[in-house]
C-alpha cells in the first residue's frame, strides 16, 4: 500500500505539468486519488485567496445532489472542520470521524446532509501553498465503509502543497496579450433568501448563462461563485458583510479580463430578505494581488505599481512611501524585468491591454 501511494503521489506531481485547464486537472486529480485512497464521492473547488470564497467546483454526481446543503452548512451554521478554520490550522486536513471522535451525530452537517444521502465520514483539505489557500478538497465515504484512517489523512496532507501549487498556477494563468473589455453595464441578479431567482437585468442573465457554461452545469444549478457570495452575504448581519467587503470573488473570464462577483443583502417590508448579486469588471484593488502573484512582484513593488496606476510621478512615489527617488527607480527596474517591459508607459499599456486595468495617466 505504501508503494502504491508513493506511486500515486508521483503521478499527482505530474498531473498539472501539461496544458490542461483547472477543471481538467481537478477531474484527473480525483481519479488519481481514488487509486490510492478508496472513497465514494469527491469535490474539488477553487477559491479566491483573498476572500476564501468558491470560484468553481468539480463535483461528482452523488455529491452534486447535496452540494447546496454543504454550502448552507459551511456559511450559515457552525460545525466541525469549517474550511475557514482549516485554513488557519497547522495541519489543514481533518476528518469528521476524527473531529467528533467517531460520534458523527454531534455534527449537524452529518445529521442533516451527509446521513440522509447515505454518507458517513468526510475528509476535508484546505489546499494551502506559501500561506495562501487556492482551493478545497472534500472526500466522502458511505455508511457501510470504514472511517478514513490517520494514515490516509496524513497521505492527503502530504499532497496539499502539490495540489495547491497546481491550482495556483492555473488561477494565475495570464490573459492573452490583449483582453476583450467587458461591457460597461453592471450585471444584476436578485434572489430570495432561499436563493430562488426573483429578478435580473440583461447583463446579469448573460453572466449567469456564461458561468453555467464554463462550469458545465445545467440551467437549474446555481454557479458556485454566485452561490458562495450569496451564502456569505446571508451568513451574518454585521456591517462588513452587508457592505459586501467579504461577499466577493475575483475570477478571470476565459480568454478575457478579470470579473468581480459581489453580493449584498436587501430588505423589504413586503417580501422579506433578498440578496442582490452584481457583476463588474474588476478594479485594480481586486486584480493587483493576482497580478503580483503571477509575476512574483514583492509587497513594496506592489505599492509602487499601485502608485503608478494612480498617476504618481517618481518624486511623488518616493514621498508617499518615504523612500528615495533612487530606490523608487530600482524598484521600477525590477518590475520592468519581471513583467517583460522596458518603460513606465509600456507597463501601463500592458496592464490596460492585458488586464483591463484602468489608470489615471
Amino acid at each position: 500500500m505504501k508503494d502504491q501511494r508513493e506511486n500515486s503521489k508521483r503521478k499527482i506531481r505530474t498531473l498539472g505539468m501539461g496544458a490542461v485547464t483547472s477543471q481538467e486537472y481537478r477531474s484527473a486529480l480525483i481519479g488519481q486519488l481514488r487509486e490510492a485512497i478508496p472513497f465514494d464521492g469527491a469535490c474539488c473547488a477553487t477559491v479566491d485567496p483573498q476572500t476564501l470564497l468558491c470560484t468553481g467546483a468539480v463535483t461528482e454526481e452523488g455529491i452534486e445532489a447535496i452540494h447546496q446543503g454543504l454550502f448552507e452548512f459551511e456559511y450559515l451554521h457552525e460545525d466541525y472542520n469549517a474550511y475557514d478554520q482549516l485554513v488557519k490550522a497547522d495541519d489543514p486536513v481533518a476528518t469528521l470521524s476524527g473531529a467528533t471522535q467517531g460520534q458523527w451525530e454531534q455534527s449537524a452537517r452529518y445529521r442533516n446532509v451527509l446521513r440522509p444521502a447515505g454518507y458517513r465520514d468526510e475528509m476535508r483539505a484546505a489546499l494551502m501553498y506559501q500561506g495562501a489557500c487556492w482551493g478545497y478538497l472534500t472526500l466522502f465515504r458511505l455508511q457501510d465503509r470504514p472511517s478514513f484512517s490517520e494514515n490516509e489523512r496524513e497521505f492527503v496532507s502530504s499532497l496539499v502543497p502539490i495540489i495547491a501549487f497546481h491550482l495556483r498556477q492555473r488561477s494565475l494563468d495570464l490573459p492573452a496579450e490583449e483582453s476583450t473589455r467587458m461591457k460597461e453595464e453592471t450585471g444584476i441578479l436578485v434572489f430570495s433568501d432561499q436563493l430562488a431567482m426573483l429578478s435580473f437585468n440583461t447583463a446579469g442573465a448573460h453572466w449567469l448563462s456564461l458561468l453555467r457554461k464554463w462550469e458545465g452545469i445545467d440551467n437549474q444549478t446555481l454557479p458556485r461563485p454566485i452561490r458562495a457570495v450569496s451564502s456569505r452575504a446571508l451568513s451574518g448581519r454585521d456591517a462588513a458583510v452587508e457592505q459586501g467587503s467579504t461577499a466577493k470573488v475575483c475570477i478571470r473570464i476565459p480568454d478575457g479580463p478579470y470579473l468581480t462577483i459581489q453580493a449584498s443583502l436587501l430588505s423589504s417590508s413586503s417580501s422579506g430578505l433578498q440578496v442582490a448579486v452584481w457583476f463588474q469588471q474588476a478594479k485594480p484593488s481586486d486584480t493587483l494581488p493576482l497580478i503580483a502573484e503571477a509575476y512574483g512582484i514583492s509587497e513594496r513593488e506592489k505599492q509602487i505599481l499601485d502608485g503608478l496606476l494612480r498617476g504618481f510621478s517618481t518624486k511623488e512615489l518616493a514621498l508617499s512611501l518615504r523612500i528615495s527617488t533612487y530606490t523608487v527607480q530600482d524598484h521600477l527596474k525590477s518590475i520592468f524585468v519581471k513583467t517583460g517591459v522596458t518603460s513606465r508607459r509600456e507597463l501601463i499599456w500592458q496592464l490596460f491591454s492585458r488586464f483591463s486595468v484602468q489608470s489615471d495617466v
